[in-house]
């Protein structure tokens, strides 16, 4: 049986040249078809965590690199091989036995020099003392002579429904771990969260190094699709079924919304498409106005007519002058 491959950009259905809006685009459409809110059949939370993986390698630049270059082998690599191969004048580095990528890059490491291997064309092994020299500024095993450093920021995507973005909400979520595996974290999701912002989660990020502070984790919001809800940066639109009577009578109907019910007058005449607007009643704002929430009204004609209702509905036709074809 087959089974499924573990290289980054299968993993998206990308080619190794996508760039970062293909990357992206990859992302959104899996994270939405697998979450876990969203999918519930078996495996789909497994694979949901393999796309998260995919998407925080291939979408920052650094890491891309070194997945294409090293493979598997690539959380072996420091985040500074580039520019430690530059002072070294010693080209393309690897652990030892590092396949490209998706290859199933061998042992070795970076504990000795038969750990590293050059890309010089001339050939030739790497001295690992000029090598710690240029990483860490001092001898193997000798001391550092720069100070502690703060990790690295890292970020990652967070799909939430309308009604969660609307109220806010504390969840526990599992991501992968920057050193491999997952881990788990809880996430205070503010009330008025809006697409593509971003959640802040201080001293989540990558490890520090001589002591230094983690970096943070960001969770960039996206909002899931809603089958009645559609949202565009606080404004929220949604369909008013109404009656043709109520359409042309005027009515006040009730109006389902995240916030709850309300009701919402229609003034005689109403067509169908014409958009309601409730101000004010959109998506929450903590520092500023709220958005504005639009009604959509929708003539709906019922299914089926009884001898009464039928009777009214040809009387109505016999006296009205009303041509649906001239109007407006």
């Amino acid at each position: 049986m087959a089974t499924e491959s573990n290289d980054y950009y299968d993993i998206l259905g990308v080619p190794r040249d996508a760039d970062a809006e293909q990357i992206q685009r990859a992302y959104r459409t899996l994270a939405r078809r697998h979450h876990p809110d969203v999918n519930k059949s078996p495996g789909a939370e497994d694979r949901f965590k393999k796309i998260n993986e995919a998407y925080n390698v291939l979408s920052d630049p650094g890491r891309r690199r070194k997945y294409d270059q090293f493979g598997d082998a690539w959380r072996q690599i420091p985040d500074d091989f580039e520019q430690a191969a530059g002072r070294t004048g010693a080209g393309a580095w690897a652990p030892a036995g590092a396949g490209g990528a998706g290859g199933g890059g061998g042992g070795g490491g970076w504990g000795g020099a038969q750990g590293f291997r050059s890309g010089r064309a001339a050939g030739g092994v790497v001295d690992v003392e000029d090598l710690f020299e240029s990483l860490f500024g001092g001898r193997a095993g000798g001391p550092r002579s720069f100070g502690p450093v703060r990790g690295a920021d890292t970020e990652a995507e967070l799909t939430i429904s309308v009604e969660d973005a609307f109220h806010g909400d504390r969840r526990k979520i599992t991501l992968p771990a920057p050193s491999g595996g997952t881990r788990e974290y809880e996430v205070t999701i503010p009330r008025g969260v809006t697409e593509g912002s971003r959640i802040r989660l201080a001293g989540q990020g990558g490890s520090g190094t001589d002591g230094g502070p983690r970096g943070d984790l960001y969770l960039r919001v996206h909002i899931a699709p809603h089958p009645r809800y559609r949202v565009k940066g606080r404004d929220i639109t949604v369909d008013l079924p109404v009656a043709p009577w109520e359409a042309a009578l005027g009515a006040t109907v009730p109006l389902e919304t995240p916030d709850g019910v309300v009701q919402v007058h229609a003034p005689p005449g109403t067509p169908s498409g014409r958009r309601l607007r409730l101000r004010g009643k959109g998506m929450p704002n903590p520092r500023g106005a709220p958005g504005d929430l639009y009604a959509n009204v929708k003539i709906v004609v019922p299914p089926k007519l009884s001898d009464e209702e039928r009777h009214l509905l040809e009387q109505w036709a016999r006296v009205s002058t009303f041509d649906p074809r001239r109007a407006g």
